[in-house]
């Protein structure tokens, strides 16, 4: 049985409770069409009771047959009324209250309860930042997990909705998939959903459908838990300077109306505290303590639990990365991310073509895997129109000449594990990288020789 069901059931036990309560005063002062009325309200109300857990738990469990006693109880009250056989309020209130004690009793013990949650990925390439949590649930014998994939837009420049995308396709075998179209939210109205989008309607280059965003997905549930898709190199909360440049990653409508937001450590719990309690007033400062959790991401997780001894290679890949003797040339991870795009611009397409070059000419000693943010298109499309057509060429003429990988998976751990360096721009992809203990080497955009 769901917990919400279970609720129902212990608020119709606390509704029999005071209808006996009603039962007896209204005998005692011989009000004795009230106490019959209330007697069939009592009969009906166990009928409701029987009807719901029937339909979750079966005709089985004792708890029906407890009720179907406590009906007959009734019934023979209700008939003796009249009749004036019974006298005695004391002795009507006890027989009434001891059969309702046993189904008590059979409902907590006889009635197991069971947890529903729901995760709610949008992109594939960041189902990571759920996935430890989910294998968690799915493990849980009395919890029932749902990984439900949920569409998304890509924006035009003014912010209306263009392409819809939907990913339901390109998650791991091991994770069993369900329809969003199939699940009725409504009627289920699962008792945890967890989000890793947190924007609603502020993200200029995405937006995942209107009925999930975090405002809405409040509705159908007791709890809702954001958890970041990405990490963060960790600051120390003392720095003002640097704090106050993310605070954009604090004030997301996800974090507002969530119940609990999960981040990667306990110092950037301390930064969201103090961020948000900046923002909405001192006075608020208990409410974020309560609801920003520092528990770690499941990112690293799923970075540190890859091997690669376990990672499907595609042989397309193996051939520019074998030489000719059977070893393997270094495989260097590239990862140009959407920030550095929208700051330099043509400067950047510039330095991608340089570190192509660079590596082209060393080709038979290291190979380079680009990994560009899979958000990276779409956010020249609505942000950086001008450079769609010199980007596309740069990503063709790369793919064409096949002397590096190129990797728009979903798989980002692949990458990581895969490789044996770092190259590229400051991203989150760099925090997770670092827990590797490979090396990690930023790039600079001013350096073209």
């Amino acid at each position: 049985m769901r917990k919400t069901q279970k609720n129902q059931v212990d608020q119709f036990i606390n509704l029999l409770e005071r209808a006996h309560g009603a039962v007896k005063r209204a005998f005692e002062t011989r009000n004795y069409d009230i106490t019959l009325n209330l007697l069939e309200q009592c009969q009906d109300i166990a009928i409701r009771m029987g009807g719901l857990i029937e339909t979750t738990e079966g005709e089985e469990v004792r708890t029906i047959s407890l009720l179907e006693d406590y009906c007959e109880l009734v019934y023979q009250i209700h008939e003796e009324i009249p009749g004036k056989q019974i006298k005695n309020a004391d002795k009507l209130y006890k027989s009434l209250r001891k059969s309702l004690i046993q189904i008590k009793n059979s409902v907590k013990n006889d009635i197991k309860v069971r947890t529903e949650i729901v995760f709610l990925p949008y992109k594939a390439s960041m189902w990571d930042s759920l996935e430890s949590i989910w294998k968690a649930a799915e493990e849980d014998p009395d919890c029932d997990a749902y990984v439900i994939p949920i569409p998304y837009y890509d924006k035009n420049p003014d912010g209306s909705f263009r392409e819809l995308h939907y990913e339901g396709d390109l998650y791991p075998e091991y994770v069993p998939v369900v329809d969003y179209n199939r699940y009725d939210f409504e009627k289920r109205r699962p008792d945890m959903i967890y989000i890793h989008n947190p924007y609603d309607d502020s993200n200029h280059v995405t937006s995942v459908h209107p009925f999930f965003y975090s405002i809405n997905l409040k509705k159908f549930t007791e709890r809702l838990v954001y958890v970041p898709y990405f990490i963060l190199n960790e600051i120390d909360p003392q720095n003002k300077e640097v704090v106050e440049s993310m605070q954009h990653f604090c004030t997301v409508p996800g974090v507002f109306y969530a119940d609990k937001v999960v981040v990667q450590s306990e110092d950037m719990r301390r930064i969201y505290i103090n961020v948000l309690t900046k923002e909405m007033g001192k006075n608020t400062k208990k409410t974020w303590e309560e609801k920003i959790l520092g528990l770690g991401s499941p990112k690293i997780d799923k970075v540190l639990s890859t091997k690669r001894e376990n990672i499907k290679i595609p042989e397309a890949w193996l051939k520019i990365i074998r030489k000719k003797n059977g070893s393997w040339k270094k495989v260097i991870l590239y990862n140009t991310s959407v920030s550095a795009l929208l700051k330099y611009e043509e400067k950047m397409l510039r330095k991608i073509r340089y570190v192509f070059d660079v590596f082209k000419q060393n080709q038979e000693e290291a190979v380079l895997l680009w990994r560009p943010h899979p958000l990276i298109k779409a956010t020249i499309d609505s942000m950086r129109p001008e450079l769609r057509q010199e980007y596309h060429k740069i990503v063709e003429q790369y793919r064409k000449e096949a002397w590096g990988i190129y990797d728009d998976s979903p798989d980002m751990n692949r990458a990581v594990c895969l490789s044996d360096a770092y190259y590229g721009d400051l991203s989150s992809i760099v925090r997770l990288y670092r827990e590797t203990g490979k090396p990690v080497m930023m790039q600079n955009i001013e350096v073209l020789k």
